[in-house]
């Protein structure tokens, strides 16, 4: 959540935090008001709960009528008290509820408006032209058919539509890209982790996930838990109601985890291969730092990022992602676009976010200043690969004439191979 502190000394730093997001500004006056009301709830409690301990040291001195007196006050005051208590509860209740819905402030250099508004910083990379090598260029789908390495029929039959299985070479590549990434992240000096993919409710609302975003996650049911869409939901809650020692920040983990998503609102979108699945399996990069340090590091994210980018041997651009278009918890978003040939465009691949103390408010992450009070962290994330869409670029951008697709050098460590060689008929 925001600090409280900006709502209340600045709102109009804030309503303008929310305009620039397209949301309602309304808001602000509604949590002020339920500020005010909770103030006076406490004082109005803490004024009959002050009453009540005086009298309670008056009574054992008082004697005849004026003891009954206040005995009878006594007893009307704990009526009183107790409805004050919960006057004040409510309140309270109120004022974080409200709170919970303010997203995180946008960065000043952050674009104006919603998703068409988002401003390409750089682009890296020539799109291969494939008309002047003198063959169409095939999509994944036929390529993960004419290499036994994608099986969107079976994975239909046995899970649903957005499901699918990698087999063979298909396999092959996930592991290649898991272990490339991992490898990148460890000589960075990041811890690996393996994350769990089902959290408790408060991990997901401590992230943001159970806000706007909630209708695209799948809750289990009978049991109090969620499938999470990115390992950044377990890797934020990590250190919950935890003090990390200034010392010991940063702290960068890279967690693999698969990850769940309904897709919900995406119906039409992406409806064949696996670019917009269900479920698909991710690294992600997770910081714990200061808020002195969140903007550098968050150009450090993304500079892993375009590192892994460029292994990949893809063209892509790096966007600038506008203030509607932006998570909750984020303050700013960059992604990283490959150029997918036979989309004609940049489809994203990556993205990193600075998300400032908005989570560690939620989550009660906190570090020492040095006059050693507590103070909260601040949050980032960056994916290294989502594995499906990797696969895509990489098939695509690196196919041959004959649907044989060419490795590439970062990669063939792991796959042990140059040449991906078609085992089904090429159409």
């Amino acid at each position: 959540m925001i600090d409280p502190r900006l709502l209340r000394d600045t709102p109009d730093a804030v309503r303008d935090s929310l305009a620039r997001r397209g949301a309602s500004v309304e808001i602000v006056d509604e949590a002020l008001a339920a500020d005010t009301a909770r103030r006076e709830a406490i004082a109005t409690f803490e004024a009959a709960r002050a009453e009540q301990k005086q009298l309670g040291k008056l009574i054992p001195k008082a004697t005849g009528d004026e003891k009954s007196e206040l005995l009878a006050r006594t007893k009307t005051l704990a009526a009183d008290v107790k409805a004050a208590e919960e006057a004040q509860k409510q309140a309270e209740a109120t004022w974080v509820e409200l709170l919970k819905r303010f997203p995180n402030m946008t960065h000043a250099s952050v674009p104006e408006g919603g998703e068409d508004d988002s401003v390409v910083i750089e682009t890296v990379g020539t799109p291969r032209d494939f008309a002047a090598e003198g063959f169409e260029p095939r999509d994944h789908i036929q390529l993960g058919k004419i290499l036994g390495a994608i099986d969107l029929d079976r994975g239909a039959k046995v899970s649903g539509s957005r499901f699918y299985f990698l087999t063979g070479v298909g396999a092959q590549l996930e592991l290649a890209l898991v272990n490339m990434a991992m490898e990148l992240a460890r000589e960075a000096g990041f811890t690996q982790v393996i994350a769990p993919s089902l959290v408790k409710p408060e991990a997901m609302e401590g992230t943001g996930f159970l806000g706007q975003a909630a209708d695209d996650v799948y809750r289990i049911e009978g049991e109090d838990l969620y499938l999470v869409g990115t390992s950044e939901v377990a890797m934020a809650a990590y250190h919950s109601g935890e003090i990390l020692p200034p010392e010991s920040l940063p702290r960068r983990y890279a967690a693999f985890s698969p990850c769940f998503r309904k897709e919900a609102g995406s119906h039409g979108k992406d409806t064949k291969g696996i670019i917009r699945v269900h479920w698909f399996d991710k690294v992600e990069m997770f910081v714990h730092t200061t808020l002195e340090e969140a903007e550098a590091e968050h150009q450090r994210l993304l500079a892993w990022e375009r590192e892994f980018m460029d292994k990949l041997e893809v063209a892509y651009q790096v966007v600038d992602i506008a203030a509607g278009d932006l998570g909750l918890s984020a303050t700013r978003k960059f992604d990283l676009e490959a150029w997918i040939p036979t989309q004609g465009k940049y489809r994203e691949l990556t993205s990193t976010s600075n998300c400032t103390d908005f989570q560690s408010r939620r989550l009660d992450i906190r570090t020492r200043d040095a006059e050693g009070a507590t103070t909260p962290v601040a949050t980032l994330n960056g994916t290294l690969t989502a594995i499906t869409r990797a696969i895509v670029a990489v098939l695509e951008t690196h196919q041959q004439a004959d649907g044989s697709v060419r490795v590439p050098k970062a990669l063939q460590k792991w796959m042990g191979c140059e040449l991906l060689e078609p085992v089904n008929p090429v159409a």
